[in-house]
């Protein structure tokens, strides 16, 4: 157990001159108000920066806490809206290295301030002092004259503080911070190990490549290049991106298992990178914590700030729709086994499923992904989303690229205009390509937010993806989900660049709502004008056919079985884990167990097994929360009905509610509350069900 650290010991200064030479601790220069310095920045510079900014926000937090004048709003929730800006500066640029440029020398300084990042904010939260305040101030809130926005900021501090251990004893609070230390280094060491086996690739012969679209070939030729593999070889990377095309289209089966097996076992392979024991750690020390803080389950503690506000509302949602999904995923299982028998199969394997499933697609509607992806170049796709945000917010993307510092040289820039106005309003830093040292999946974040109290007006954010790079001079052609997967993560870029509140704590939003917006902008790929405009094929530069277009449609809720399990089965095992209450758990045995129970199909795995969850594991922002997507989805659905019953998807008048009500106002009012001023009532679930082809009775 780590040695608690005292509440507020002093911290040794940082000397004036060493500060000054420092880039990470110098203000952001240049234009859009300033930009992060990325061609200066070198992991050494970190342990003095991060420990002058924990420093900083630690004197201002001091300040306020032993101001001898009476709590006001001003001098102390105002106060400590305006603290931490050096070190907020710091850890936006350190988050990039960490997640988009790990190298080892990134890594070791991850596991070394993650547990220091954990201390330095547990003495904001457990300082007596400054609870006593912010207590005073909630405790006579009816007098102070606040409007809505203060009360609501008010009011989250203090249960903020509550939950996160303010009313604790000095022993409780000693035992918290050591928790939330373990903690940290935990998660670091969890994303180290994922990135080490995620670094791996399966090789493979022009031969075992059979059947694998050229492009997807050019891309795997390419990877073994940089590995130093013999001229002739192929290299799959162990990243999603590259491993899906060859479980749908390869021919050979073996290779389908092998590709499948290294990707499904990634962090369980019982070597230095297996992540089993480090689970049932962070799982314990999560339930010993919700235990502490007076919860029954970590999950418990988790949901208190969320629209569903407790495990059984979300498992209640998840119920509603689980027997469904397994129900059709028996129905596409039955129709794939039409083709396999005639391949000598007796039955589909995970390695199987995506690969058959090609097959009925094409049976079906006469449609293969491989039909689809020549007319899904990702430029022109970009230029879609990009045409889109403009038609529905008037939000123009506009390339510099060259103009500011990058992180990386294949990273490209946009600056981010009101086209009505002419305003600028941010800069979009768009990271498409799997790389090593780059963790997988794709998310979305912000490096400034808007914040009107600190003079916050330029949004800096970025979407981040794990695209296979082609060799040089070929296009990128992606598949329809991976289009999905870039028009979700915009749908978070949109969501921040119109994002407009004053106190930076109101600019996030609970977890089970962020998801919303960034689901509803998938809706956008598939509108006619879009297809129309920018599905383009990558040779002729021809629009997709009207043939085309509609078999898309058709095939609309194809495969949702598979699709809804696959998610759905990674929620359900998230929220059982967190769910039990002595936090006792050995990962593997406890997952198929837990999919045994839920009556799993054989035929498919999770999307993410426990191994390898980074939403779970590498911090707690998902724990307990992967429900959300579709808690998120539920919002979504319902809101693409409203623009279905309008007849148009670029309806400016819904698009205008669903930006005044929903996307502009942050956490500045109740989520469900802002939803019902959108549509006037709550979302129905029933819309989630018809777009997933599934019963609404």
């Amino acid at each position: 157990m780590l040695a608690a650290v005292p509440a507020f010991a002093q911290p040794a200064a940082v000397p004036t001159a060493a500060v000054s030479t420092n880039v990470l601790l110098q203000d952001w220069t240049g234009p859009y108000d300033g930009v992060p310095p990325w061609d200066k920045v070198k992991p050494e510079q970190f342990p003095e920066a991060l420990q002058a900014g924990i420093d900083e926000m630690l004197r201002e937090i001091e300040a306020i806490a032993s101001n001898k004048d009476t709590p006001t709003f001003a001098n102390t929730i105002e106060a400590m809206e305006k603290s931490g800006q050096k070190l907020d500066r710091v850890t936006s640029v350190f988050g990039v290295m960490t997640d988009n440029m790990s190298t080892p020398a990134y890594q070791a300084l991850d596991k070394e301030w993650s547990p220091k990042l954990s201390a330095a904010y547990d003495k904001i939260n457990l300082n007596g002092a400054l609870f006593e305040r912010i207590q005073d101030l909630y405790n006579k809130k009816g007098e102070l004259g606040l409007d809505a926005k203060q009360d609501r900021l008010l009011t989250r501090t203090y249960e903020g503080f509550v939950r996160r251990g303010a009313k604790l004893n000095a022993e409780q609070k000693s035992q918290l911070t050591a928790y939330n230390q373990q903690l940290a280094s935990a998660f670091s060491e969890f994303n180290s190990r994922l990135l080490a086996d995620e670094g791996t690739f399966t090789q493979a012969t022009a031969a075992e490549l059979a059947g694998v679209p050229q492009d997807v070939k050019d891309a795997a030729a390419a990877a073994a290049k940089e590995a130093g593999l013999p001229a002739g070889s192929f290299a799959i990377r162990n990243t999603r991106s590259a491993v899906e095309p060859v479980l749908s289209f390869a021919t050979n089966r073996a290779l389908r298992q092998k590709v499948w097996t290294a990707f499904a076992n990634r962090g369980d392979n019982g070597n230095a990178s297996d992540n089993n024991a480090l689970i049932a750690k962070i799982v314990k020390l999560r339930a010993d914590r919700a235990h502490l803080l007076g919860y029954k389950t970590h999950a418990d503690w988790r949901m208190q700030d969320t629209m569903a506000k407790s495990p059984a509302k979300a498992m209640e949602l998840m119920m509603r729709v689980w027997p469904a999904a397994v129900a059709r995923v028996k129905e596409e299982v039955a129709d794939q086994m039409t083709f396999a028998k005639k391949d000598g199969l007796q039955h589909i394997e995970p390695w199987d499923y995506r690969f058959y499933q090609e097959k009925v697609r094409k049976a079906k509607y006469d449609l293969s992904q491989d039909e689809i992806k020549p007319y899904f170049q990702l430029d022109n796709l970009v230029k879609g989303m990009f045409w889109s945000a403009e038609q529905l917010y008037d939000l123009r993307f506009t390339e510099n690229t060259g103009k500011v510092p990058v992180f990386q040289p294949d990273v490209r820039t946009f600056e981010v205009t009101n086209a009505k106005t002419g305003d600028v309003i941010g800069l979009f830093y768009f990271d498409t390509y799997a790389r090593t040292g780059k963790r997988s999946g794709a998310w979305a974040t912000t490096y400034r937010s808007r914040a009107r109290l600190l003079d916050d007006n330029i949004v800096l954010g970025s979407n981040n993806n794990n695209f296979t790079k082609p060799a040089a001079g070929q296009p990128v052609l992606i598949s329809l989900d991976d289009a999905s997967t870039l028009w979700h993560e915009f749908g978070h870029a949109i969501h921040y660049y119109l994002s407009d509140v004053k106190y930076p704590s109101l600019g996030g939003s609970p977890r089970d709502f962020v998801e919303y917006p960034s689901q509803v902008n998938e809706n956008w790929l598939l509108t006619r004008p879009v297809l129309d405009k920018f599905a383009r094929h990558y040779k002729t530069g021809e629009a997709m056919p009207d043939a085309l277009v509609k078999k898309i449609e058709a095939s609309d809720s194809f495969n949702q079985g598979f699709a809804t399990v696959e998610y759905l089965s990674s929620a359900l095992v998230d929220m059982k884990l967190h769910t039990k209450e002595d936090g006792v758990v050995d990962p593997d045995a406890f997952e198929k167990a837990t999919l045994a129970e839920l009556g799993m199909p054989k035929e498919m795995v999770m999307r993410h097994r426990l191994p390898q969850f980074g939403h779970l594991f590498s911090s707690d922002s998902y724990s307990a929360g992967y429900y959300s997507y579709l808690w998120s989805e539920t919002m979504d659905a319902d809101t693409w009905a409203a623009f279905d019953a309008a007849g148009n998807p670029y309806d400016r008048k819904i698009a205008d509610g669903f930006r005044t009500f929903l996307l502009s106002t942050g956490n500045e009012t109740d989520r469900a509350e802002a939803y019902r001023q959108f549509r006037g009532r709550d979302p129905d679930v029933k819309a989630l069900l018809k777009r997933r082809g599934f019963p609404t009775n």
